[in-house]
């Protein structure tokens, strides 16, 4: 794991080694990969959603109207996440020292919110044409929804290559699948009404959908708070890892052990170790650099600090205490 060290030396810029250099490229391959699939996603939306308005109003369908404003909420979903991505994307400061990673979380969180407010919306509408006499062309209505099934599905394909554990990404991946359950509802409308004139089938389908955009907004809602809350990421098990800090032989314990996500990727932790056999300033430097490298591998915590201690403390243990067995 690389590490960067501040020398006092008088108007010298942080400079980092080749590793971390490395770990930089790859960070900025991976934005523009992601804005990449952003941009195509948000072209085939935009495009898509100008059609899905006209047939909604010119075939009568409360269906393809709903979906059409989930599509909506996705063009605007797609347009925060790239700024979202922009953002997160500038460099650390001295008044922002892990840079603006969570501008990513933000962003993800609107989505959610947008998202369940699109559900809303469709539920309202859905209950209130229930006991209306409507027209819809049937025929109308399931060819646009099956153009906006396609677009839907390869939307999600090409967001889902990229998301990887992005809440950003995650959250335009749940906007186009949610959108994709909106097409098969409204394609099933529309056949129903072909096959039985079963108008009464529009509202039911864009019920069911709004159900859907619910669950998936929450989710997203959940996720995106715990990160804004420095709540332990759920990969990872506090217990497991003060096991595996004080399961190493110069170990005596650990305490204050505190697990954190700086955004949906990036784990951060800090803990007081304490070191046996009264080690040197050295010797204790070097199990702190070898427990670190061991919580990046194992536990994939890039973002490390721990504070030597070579005895315990004098008073009761903190949260996240533990020791090794007698």
């Amino acid at each position: 794991m690389s590490c960067t060290t501040y020398s006092r030396t008088p108007n010298t810029p942080m400079t980092t080694d080749h590793a971390h250099d490395h770990d930089h490229d790859h960070a900025r391959d991976l934005r523009t990969t992601r804005s990449r699939a952003l941009w195509l996603v948000l072209v085939l939306n935009g495009a898509f959603l100008l059609v899905e308005l006209v047939g909604g109003i010119a075939f009568g369908s409360l269906a393809l109207l709903a979906d059409a404003v989930h599509m909506a909420s996705d063009v605007g979903a797609l347009t925060i996440a790239l700024v979202a991505l922009a953002v997160a994307a500038r460099p650390a400061s001295s008044r922002h020292t892990y840079g603006l990673k969570r501008a990513e979380v933000l962003g993800a969180q609107l989505n959610a919110v947008i998202l369940i407010a699109a559900a809303v919306w469709i539920a309202v509408e859905a209950v209130r044409r229930l006991g209306e006499d409507v027209t819809i062309d049937g025929w109308g209505v399931t060819a646009v929804a099956s153009v906006g099934l396609v677009v839907n599905v390869v939307s999600a394909v090409v967001l889902a290559r990229n998301a990887g554990g992005s809440l950003n990404m995650r959250g335009v991946f749940w906007h186009m699948v949610s959108d994709a359950l909106g097409s098969v509802a409204a394609i099933a409308a529309g056949l129903a009404v072909v096959w039985w004139d079963a108008t009464w089938v529009d509202s039911v389908a864009s019920l069911l959908v709004a159900a859907l955009v619910t669950a998936a907004g929450w989710r997203l809602l959940r996720d995106t708070t715990r990160v804004l809350l420095e709540g332990t990421p759920p990969h990872l098990d506090v217990d497991d890892i003060a096991a595996a800090i004080v399961a190493d032989v110069n170990v005596g314990a650990v305490h204050d052990l505190h697990v954190w996500s700086l955004d949906a990727e990036t784990s951060a932790l800090s803990a007081h170790v304490v070191v046996e056999n009264e080690p040197t300033l050295h010797d204790a430097q070097h199990v702190a650099d070898r427990l670190k490298q061991m919580l990046a591998d194992r536990f994939g915590v890039e973002h490390s600090t721990l504070e030597v201690e070579c005895h315990d403390c004098a008073t009761a243990p903190h949260d996240g205490a533990a020791s090794r067995p007698a």
